[in-house]
């Protein structure tokens, strides 16, 4: 199958292929040319063509509010809620997902199910379940519970015997429960480097829940590589991040959709909190830029969901722009960066021969405004086409 007539988006250089074919054969690219060769061809009409999305922070199995959230839910049920948010995702152009917590690890079951090939979902890169602390952010959400370096370490492999693909720990609280302060970790030092280390016999890492710069240096000395939302994130620590490497999911939705949360039935105080702490949030991001800390693209909220007339990643894609992050590295955070934080550069995260066809196509230029991802009107997964709304034309 030849892809013809596409505009080629290089998400890491800012350069753009007119006039590109794609050779499409056993799910990969296997060759970028000028005129395409023999064979079945399929017309993108001039479309801009891009990576497929990565949304790394990702809850299939979320319950709204989340004080509806029933432990012992038979698992069946779990995965079923999870595979409708997966299908909507796939249709939004969200290729591949990195769970970070699931109850009863929906993400695991539906990824076997996709690899049997009895689901059509997005690449899932999963956690099973985060692991808290005793009282901590995660307690009563069907997290793993964990007291001590020890049991860090013991829940840690446990969750990797099960299979998952990284670790997530909640280091600080959030704007979820009632009462939590963002200020006092909620995780020692000796309990970071006891999870990391579990982490690093088999290879992988450690995803942290994170809102504040005292657990997040905390968390850097441990060994801790990515981190997600930095509500409240100083100077001095942006740098730090920067000049180690590490990825931050900044997650302005969560602070940023205060009318999508009333939909989905969140409780007063959470939308109320969440809107409280939007401009400390906002500004703690505009830093990490600033700083030139490595941003990938995440939402906490299920990416596929509508919000705004689009999706909530593309959504999300936005808001990091209004923080200050130039349309590439935007783009850069839900293609090529995100694939460089799990692992998967080498498949996808942008397009080149020998790659994954995970592609989306879109009408205008991403790079000059990233808006123009709003219209996704073409979905490609693993060589296969999902979507395509000019099909009836």
């Amino acid at each position: 199958m030849w892809l013809t007539e596409a505009r080629v988006v290089d998400v890491e250089t800012g350069r753009i292929q007119d006039g590109a074919s794609l050779e499409i054969v056993d799910g990969r690219i296997r060759s970028i040319q000028t005129n395409p060769g023999a064979g079945r061809q399929f017309s993108l009409g001039g479309r801009y063509l891009l990576p497929g999305l990565i949304s790394v922070h990702t809850h299939l199995s979320v319950v709204y509010p989340f004080s509806d959230t029933d432990e012992n839910e038979n698992p069946g049920l779990t995965v079923l809620r999870a595979y409708e948010r997966a299908q909507d995702a796939l249709s939004a152009g969200i290729t591949t997902l990195r769970c970070v917590h699931e109850l009863n690890r929906a993400d695991l079951l539906l990824a076997e199910a996709a690899r049997a090939g009895w689901a059509k979902v997005p690449r899932i890169v999963g956690a099973g379940r985060a692991i808290s602390t005793t009282g901590g952010h995660g307690d009563g959400h069907g997290t793993a519970l964990a007291d001590g370096p020890e049991a860090f370490r013991e829940a840690a492999l446990a969750e990797l015997d099960a299979g998952c693909s990284h670790i997530k720990v909640f280091i600080t609280g959030g704007i979820a429960n009632l009462g939590e302060t963002f200020d006092h970790p909620e995780m020692s030092r000796e309990e970071m480097q006891a999870t990391v280390g579990a982490a690093a016999d088999r290879d992988t890492y450690v995803v942290a829940h994170a809102a504040s710069s005292e657990a997040i240096n905390w968390a850097l000395d441990a060994g801790i590589r990515s981190f997600e939302h930095a509500y409240d994130l100083d100077q001095d620590t942006a740098n730090r991040m920067a000049s180690e490497g590490v990825f931050l999911t900044p997650t302005l939705c969560v602070t940023s959709s205060q009318e999508w949360m009333r939909w989905k039935g969140f409780e007063d105080f959470q939308i109320e909190k969440s809107r409280e702490v939007h401009p400390t949030h906002l500004a703690s991001i505009r830093r990490a830029v600033a700083a030139g800390v490595t941003m990938v693209n995440g939402t906490d909220y299920p990416p596929g969901d509508p919000i705004g007339g689009t999706s909530v990643a593309v959504h999300e894609m936005a808001l990091m722009e209004g923080a200050g992050l130039h349309p590439r590295l935007a783009l850069a955070g839900a293609t090529s960066n995100a694939a460089r934080l799990l692992g998967l550069e080498s498949m996808i995260g942008s397009i080149g021969e020998g790659k994954v066809a995970d592609l989306v196509a879109v009408e205008q230029n991403p790079l000059a405004d990233v808006s123009a991802m709003r219209e996704i009107s073409f979905v490609m997964q693993a060589g296969e086409v999902v979507r395509d709304d000019r099909s009836d034309r």
